[in-house]
């Protein structure tokens, strides 16, 4: 697990990146917060691991455009769901589709 922060309209956001995941999530108070808009997620689906409710049905989506640092710059589709560990958390599919290769003696992502 990977921890960063990153910008969304103009606000400081927590990230994890954590390959474990085999989604990509945005929390509903990072949505609520900023004012985002959301689509309907085309096969609602039911997640249990993210927070401390027992489960949680996924029904919506958000296309979220970040940078982090000065020279990344990305936009991912998110699941929103009720999460208390960050605002966004990057799993398998992003890193898979970044190509994201983690050193884990210097702790760090290059993508």
């Amino acid at each position: 697990i990977f921890q960063s922060r990153c910008t969304i309209k103009e606000r400081v956001c927590s990230v994890i990146i954590d390959g474990g995941s085999c989604t990509n999530v945005a929390s509903t108070t990072l949505v609520e917060k900023l004012g985002l808009s959301t689509t309907a997620h085309p096969p609602p689906y039911k997640m249990q691991w993210l927070s401390n409710w027992n489960h949680t049905k996924v029904t919506q989506q958000v296309l979220l455009s970040f940078p982090i640092g000065k020279k990344y710059k990305d936009e991912v589709l998110c699941d929103v769901i009720p999460m208390d560990a960050c605002h966004l958390l990057h799993g398998r599919p992003w890193k898979f589709d970044r190509e994201a290769k983690h050193d884990g003696r210097k702790n760090t992502y290059t993508i």
